[in-house]
């Protein structure tokens, strides 16, 4: 497993993960924030039980903006965003997950865009 050597935010837009397998992945942070990875977010498993998370409401410009970013431990990070949220650490695994997700999605629209004009 990959791990990150550089985590910059940019202009409340992205956060830049350089990685020390040599990637550089950006993550918009609407993408971030609407992929939080908790319970609240995405719902949860209890003894083989799936519970489905609460209805969302829209939510408001500043719930897309990052207030900080702290470590835990050597395996994630937690991102405090501008409405007061801070639930769900992006742990090394998921944030791989989600720059190879990220990857994939950028050039298959490129792709799409070039060839269907």
């Amino acid at each position: 497993m990959a791990t990150p050597t550089k985590i910059k935010l940019y202009k409340q837009e992205h956060i830049e993960i350089t990685w020390d397998n040599g990637k550089v992945i950006n993550y918009p942070l609407r993408f971030l924030r609407d992929e939080s990875p908790d319970a609240g977010n995405k719902g949860e498993t209890i003894l083989w039980k799936h519970y489905e998370p609460a209805k969302k409401t829209p939510l408001r410009p500043e719930a897309y903006q990052v207030s900080t970013i702290e470590m835990v431990g050597n395996y994630a990070i937690q991102i405090k965003w501008k409405d007061g949220y801070n639930f769900g650490l992006y742990s090394w695994e998921l944030l791989e997950q989600y720059g190879e997700y990220l990857q994939v999605r950028n050039n298959l629209h490129q792709d799409f865009d070039h060839h269907h004009n």
